[in-house]
C-alpha cells in the first residue's frame, strides 16, 4: 500500500505480512540498512521470518523507493537538499508505519496487538532508537543492534582513511594493510585468555603498526613478496580507534573502528581503506561511495563535488557543517530516554567489536551519554558488545542470534539477561559463547576449549 504526505510531493510505500491462522498476538516492524529504510531483500526476508513465527508484520521504504544511494532523491537541484525526503527516512515514516501497521492488524484481526516490537541492525538500529527518543509509545520493546547514529560524524569519519590517503598522495595495496592486520592479530590474539582469532578487549591492544615497517610478506594481490611500507603503517595507524578523524590542531573529531576491525574490505563489509591496483603495482585511489555520498549530496551539496582535491580545513569545515545542520533530523543520539523508560518499554542491542563501518565506540559514547542522565539504565537499555563480530554479522566471532527473543522476554516477562548467547556462523567450527552487556567485556579463565559457554566470564 502507499500514502503521501500532502504538500509533500511523496510517495511512500509500505508492506504489512499477516498470518492468516497463527498470529501470536503481536506485531513486529522491520527496519532498513544502509540508505534504505526497509522494503528490501534483508527486511523482506525479516518480515518473512516474522509472519513464519506469528507476528504481524510491516516495512518501509520512507519514499526512497528502492535506491540504494541518495544519487537519485537528494538533491532537488544543485545545493538544495529534499528534507522531506531526508526526513522521512530520519524520523516520519518510522511512525507512521508503526500507526499503519497496528491500525491494520487491529482492523484484520479485530482486535489490537497485545504487543509491539521494533527490530534492527545499522540503519535498523538507528530507526529503533531513533523511535524510542521521538515517538516513546510507537513500541514496547526494541532491538536496535550497530545502530548509526551520531549520523554525520560516523559517516565522515568514514571518509578520513581516504582524505587522509590524498593528503599523503599515497595508496598502499589491500594486502599490505592486510599483512598489519595479521601482526596486529598474533600480537593481542590472546590478552583476554584465548588465543581464537578474536580481540575481546581492543583497548588493551597496544600494537604499533610502524613496529612492523620493513618486513617481508607475500603480496596476493600481485603474487609477489612486498615489504610494509611505512606510508601503509601511517595510514592504519590514523585509522584506528586511538586515532580516527582529526582536526587541523589534531585534535579528534570522531572515532576509528576497533584494532581487530578489518580495514581492507571483505565482501561483506566495504574497504575502509580503499585503493585500486593495476598488475604493475601502480595504486590509486578507490572509492568509498556509502559515506562520501553524504559529504558531497548533503553537507556541500554538489553532486560533482571532487574529494581528492580537499584540503584538511576542508574537511575540519565540512565535518562541523554536517554535525549543525543534521543532528537535529537524523543525528540520533538524544541521551534522553526518560519517557520511553516511564512507559515500560525495553531497548536490547549488540554492536560488534570489529565493526569498521559504524565505530563501536559512537555507540558506547551514546549509551554513556543515556547513563549520565539515568544511573539505572541498565533497567531498560542494555547494550551487548560481541567480540570478533563485524557489522551486524560475519567475522570470526558468534552472532547473537536470540537477540529479538531476549528483547521479548525481558518485555513480557520482566527477564533482563545478564549475558546474550551468541553462536558462530562463518567460522568451520561452531563456537557458542555468552556476549557481555557494556560495560562488562569477555574474558576466558582457561577452562574448556573455548567452542562452549563453559569458561567465559563477564568483567
Amino acid at each position: 500500500m502507499s500514502y503521501t504526505h500532502p504538500g509533500q510531493d511523496d510517495t511512500v510505500f509500505v508492506k504489512v505480512y499477516l498470518p492468516t491462522d497463527t498470529w501470536n498476538g503481536r506485531f513486529q516492524m522491520v527496519g532498513g540498512g544502509g540508505w534504505q529504510a526497509g522494503l528490501y531483500l534483508p527486511s523482506i526476508m525479516g518480515m518473512t521470518a516474522a509472519v513464519g513465527q506469528g507476528y504481524s508484520t510491516i516495512s518501509t521504504d520512507a519514499g526512497l523507493g528502492s535506491q540504494i544511494y541518495p544519487t537519485d532523491w537528494a538533491l532537488l537541484s544543485p545545493g538544495n537538499v529534499n528534507l522531506y525526503l531526508l526526513e522521512n527516512l530520519a524520523s516520519v515514516s518510522l511512525n507512521d508505519a508503526s500507526v499503519i501497521g497496528k491500525a491494520v492488524t487491529a482492523s484484520f484481526y479485530g482486535e489490537a496487538p497485545k504487543y509491539s516490537y521494533f527490530t534492527g541492525c545499522s540503519q535498523g538500529g538507528r530507526q529503533g532508537l531513533m523511535l524510542a527518543q521521538r515517538y516513546p509509545d510507537a513500541f514496547d520493546g526494541i532491538a536496535s543492534s550497530a545502530p548509526a547514529i551520531n549520523w554525520s560524524e560516523f559517516f565522515m569519519g568514514d571518509t578520513w582513511p581516504s582524505f587522509f590517503m590524498n593528503s599523503l598522495g599515497e595508496y598502499p595495496p589491500s594486502c599490505e594493510i592486510s599483512a598489519i592486520q595479521d601482526a596486529l592479530l598474533d600480537a593481542c590474539d590472546g590478552l583476554d585468555g584465548l588465543v581464537d582469532g578474536i580481540i575481546s578487549d581492543p583497548n588493551k591492544c597496544l600494537f604499533d603498526p610502524m613496529s612492523v615497517v620493513g618486513q617481508t610478506f607475500n603480496c596476493s594481490d600481485f603474487g609477489t613478496e612486498r615489504e610494509i611500507s611505512s606510508v601503509a603503517a601511517t595510514i592504519v595507524q590514523a585509522t584506528f580507534q586511538f586515532s580516527g578523524a582529526k582536526k587541523t590542531d589534531n585534535s579528534s573529531l570522531w572515532f576509528g573502528p576497533n584494532k581487530g576491525a578489518i580495514l581492507s574490505g571483505t565482501t561483506t563489509d566495504p574497504s575502509m581503506i580503499p585503493t585500486i591496483c593495476s598488475t604493475n603495482g601502480t595504486c590509486t585511489a578507490g572509492n568509498f561511495d556509502f559515506a562520501s555520498d553524504w559529504l558531497k549530496y548533503f553537507i556541500l551539496k554538489n553532486a560533482s563535488f571532487d574529494f581528492s582535491q580537499m584540503t584538511h580545513a576542508e574537511y575540519e569545515q565540512a565535518f562541523h557543517m554536517g554535525v549543525q545542520q543534521y543532528t537535529s533530523i537524523i543525528g540520533t543520539n538524544d541521551p534522553d530516554l526518560s519517557e520511553y523508560k516511564a512507559r515500560g518499554g525495553k531497548i536490547l542491542g549488540y554492536h560488534g567489536l570489529a565493526d569498521s563501518l559504524i565505530p563501536t565506540n559512537g555507540t558506547l559514547h551514546y549509551y554513556d551519554a543515556v547513563t549520565a542522565l539515568d544511573s539505572n539504565v541498565h533497567d531498560f537499555y542494555r547494550m551487548f558488545l560481541a567480540p570478533g563480530l563485524r557489522h551486524c554479522f560475519g567475522g570470526d566471532g558468534p552472532y547473537p542470534d536470540e537477540t529479538f527473543d531476549s528483547m521479548r522476554k525481558w518485555v513480557e516477562e520482566g527477564i533482563a539477561p545478564d549475558t546474550l548467547n551468541a553462536t558462530s556462523v562463518d567460522t568451520a567450527t561452531v563456537i557458542n559463547r555468552p556476549l557481555c552487556p557494556y560495560p562488562k567485556l569477555q574474558y576466558f579463565n582457561g577452562t574448556g576449549d573455548g567452542t562452549t559457554p563453559k569458561g567465559f566470564y563477564c568483567a
